[in-house]
């Protein structure tokens, strides 16, 4: 919060705190006292009522030209290593039996052509980019767009004043306010409904994890495969062993983090694609100029024709084309719109074009060559720079993934699904830069496996496509709600998106999927795990939490329960952790009756993730008095977004606290009633004084955290598989996963444990 002091503005009958300089303020006062009367005031203590809140930051500033250009170079390095390595490895995943017909060069070349066109360039660039939330892009930003404008959230910590937050924006559309209404009424009180957008959330989650195993594997396997052209006595188990040893050594330099693994790579991957693109004309001039042919879309249907059913399973190495698609909108929130759609319009779009059409140009007048299609293309004299900007690309690639993958593991965390992990804050400058060690190294092992078991790119391929079209169904589903809702799009024009993108997204996931025992199923029963851990740890996490708001307590219990005879006040500051945004927990009656003494002064803490991609620093404490003034306990609740990070150390968040409640209780001096008397009105503030040298006292003796060590079982009377969820895989999950103590980095001679058993 800012160190301002605020003033009180009352509009629609409802009161709002307003930054205002404590100076002036005051300035004002002593010159007109009568100016201030003026105003209605009123004692602030509820936050069920009234909320401590600051005004909405503007609109974000226009970028200027020269900023957006500099972000767009830099977003090619980051966003499009992915889909800029897929020349590697479509041609040979689409043709795995060769070439059986000279036109089916031009039919999948046409394919190629159209799927670069529709998804990633019209569907991405020109629509999905603009759903985005406050700026961050990706399945969770999506999820929560959605959640903001309709309450179907599976844990009810819903308050109004997280409305009033800047980042809490909701621009709804007003050509058709009762479809809008309707659709979000059925999803409030349909709790089917929630859980299958909640479900949906996590699958396409789980599917971006399954692309950060994916990527590196089929990247730098295929980057690496150029070798062979070097030194022809190399087989491919030599291949694969040098891969093994790119990616371990990828995955042993994470911890550095992404500022300085990637410092180059908008550079290596503009290079990158401006060979390609270089080679793909020169093949197309020196080969066969004809394959431009293939813009028309009939080759499309004779290429069905001729091959059927094979022509459909073909799909499979087709949509390769697009992998990486889901990043332009995943990595959204480092660049902007303008600079994702000035990069890939400019430069990435059109340099794919020259390389698939030169590719198709090579392969009709040397078809046999079509397994390693990109290397036998190049040109001799630059084969040794395009070999090692390849693999340099394919690195970055993979860097790019296994990043997207870390934070994406961090947000599901935010969302209370996902066990609590250790992440380290890579970057001093970019608070998004961040490494797990733990997913790390799960990470390298798979893609070790991977590439050990698998051994060349046709079968990853196949696992790939799975996971690539799988994410962009749950992305278009999302969307379609999205028009639906919040942009109140004309139906004609829904059902247009729908039909076009995805039922051919439907056509290309039965093409994949029919592969499944070719490498298929890889992905499938990966992202089915991490399917089930997330569903249990997330569904027992809000199972408790409807626990403690059954058993939390009222205010005026606990003030009574505070000065019961036998209970003691000691000076000191103590912080009880709680999960409810609203009562007290049961837990608090715990500690009394175990330790029957209460500090000086009590603040129930309560973080709270909310579902917007950040808060403001100055917007984040929010407080409230639990019970009346003398008895100096008070609510604080700390939002986060799911982008955000917690604060430091604990020491540092002390700091930030208690700053925070002394501007609530400077804040509450200035709430005075009209009608009452200037002694009545200087008395006030004088408590205020007082009560503020009461907590500077209390935090000077000391602070204490108070944390409940609770243990979650199944009621006796729960099913068998409820009894397996909760008392064995949640449990196995918590014990292994990172104490709440390690996360706060609470000081051992600083901490107040109390046990609690929770039965669901």
């Amino acid at each position: 919060m800012s160190s301002t002091e605020e003033a009180v503005v009352e509009e629609s009958g409802e009161r709002e705190f307003v930054d205002g300089d404590e100076g002036t303020v005051r300035a004002e006062e002593e010159a007109s006292h009568s100016r201030l009367k003026e105003r209605r005031f009123s004692r602030l203590d509820s936050l069920d009522v009234e909320a401590n809140t600051v005004p909405g930051m503007g609109h974000a500033q226009m970028l200027s030209m020269a900023a957006v250009v500099q972000l767009a170079f830099q977003s090619i390095g980051v966003v499009y290593g992915d889909i800029g390595t897929s020349p590697l490895y479509v041609y040979a995943s689409t043709f795995p039996n060769g070439i059986h017909h000279p036109d089916d060069v031009l039919g999948a070349l046409s394919l190629i052509i159209y799927s670069l066109t529709l998804f990633p360039l019209i569907k991405y660039v020109f629509i999905v980019l603009w759903a985005n939330d406050n700026g961050d892009g990706g399945t969770f930003a999506l999820y929560s767009l959605i959640c903001r404008h309709a309450k179907v959230s599976m844990i009810p910590n819903h308050q109004e004043e997280d409305r009033k937050l800047s980042s809490y924006k909701l621009e709804v559309a007003s050509r058709q306010p009762n479809r809008s209404m309707k659709i979000k009424e059925a999803l409030e009180q349909s709790k089917v409904a929630k859980t299958c957008l909640l479900v949906l959330a996590l699958v396409g989650t789980c599917m971006v994890i399954g692309d950060g195993v994916l990527t590196p594997c089929i990247s730098v396997l295929s980057a690496v495969g150029g070798i062979k052209r070097v030194d022809k006595s190399l087989d491919q188990d030599v291949v694969v062993m040098i891969s093994v040893i790119i990616l371990v050594l990828l995955f042993s330099v994470q911890s550095f983090g992404t500022n300085k693994v990637g410092c180059m790579f908008a550079p290596a991957i503009l290079l990158w694609f401006l060979l390609v693109g270089s080679i793909g004309i020169f093949n197309l001039a020196k080969h066969e100029t004809a394959v431009l042919r293939a813009f028309n879309p009939m080759y499309i249907i004779d290429y069905f024709k001729r091959n059927s059913k094979q022509g459909w399973l073909s799909l499979g190495g087709i949509v390769l084309c697009i992998t990486g698609t889901e990043a332009m909108f995943a990595d959204l929130g480092h660049f902007s719109v303008r600079s994702i759609q000035i990069a890939f319009t400019g430069v990435v779009y059109p340099s794919l074009i020259c390389a698939y059409v030169g590719q198709a140009a090579y392969l009709r007048k040397f078809p046999e060559n079509v397994s390693d299609t990109f290397y036998k293309s190049i040109p001799d004299p630059l084969y040794i720079p395009v070999f090692v900007v390849a693999i340099l690309s394919s690195i970055i690639a993979s860097q790019a993934m296994i990043s997207a993958t870390f934070t994406i593991i961090k947000q599901s965390m935010s969302m209370g699904c996902f066990p609590r992990v250790t992440v380290v804050h890579t970057s001093p400058k970019y608070e998004g830069q961040v490494y797990i060690p733990e997913i790390n190294y799960i990470l390298m092992i798979a893609c070790v496996v991977v590439t050990v078991s698998f051994k060349d790119t046709t079968n990853i391929g196949n696992a790939y496509g799975i996971a690539v079209v799988a994410v962009m169904i749950v992305t278009s589903a999302f969307l379609g709600l999205i028009m639906l809702m919040i942009w109140q799009t004309q139906l004609l024009v829904v059902g247009a998106y729908v039909v076009v993108f995805g039922s051919i997204e439907l056509i290309f996931f039965s093409a994949v999927l029919w592969k499944f025992t070719e490498g298929g199923y890889l992905p499938l029963t990966f992202a089915a795990a991490l399917l089930f851990v997330m569903c249990v740890w997330h569904y027992v996490h809000a199972r408790r939490y409807a626990y403690e708001m059954e058993q939390k307590m009222s205010a005026d219990y606990v003030t009574s329960l505070s000065r019961r005879v036998g209970v003691s006040r000691v000076e000191g500051m103590g912080l009880l952790y709680t999960e409810l945004a609203q009562g007290v927990p049961a837990i608090f009656s715990h500690f009394i009756t175990n330790l029957p003494a209460l500090h000086s002064v009590v603040v129930f803490v309560c973080f709270k993730f909310l579902p917007v991609n950040t808060v403001p620093a100055e917007e984040r404490f929010l407080f409230r008095r639990v019970g009346d003034r003398e008895s100096r306990m008070y609510r604080c609740i700390v939002r986060y977004g799911y982008t955000d990070t917690r604060t430091g150390s604990s020491l540092e968040f002390e700091n930030l606290l208690v700053e925070s409640l002394k501007e609530f209780i400077q804040s509450e001096s200035w709430w005075v009633d009209t009608k009452i008397s200037e002694e009545d009105e200087h008395s006030s503030k004088e408590s205020a004084k007082e009560e503020l040298a009461f907590v500077d006292k209390s935090r000077a003796a000391g602070v204490v955290y108070l944390l409940g060590h609770s243990e979650v079982r199944a009621s006796k009377d729960s099913s068998l598989f409820k009894r397996f969820v909760v008392n064995y895989a949640y449990d196995f999950l918590k014990r292994n996963s990172r104490q709440m103590t390690a996360a706060l980095e609470i000081p051992n001679k600083n901490l107040l444990q109390v046990g609690m058993t929770y039965y669901i």
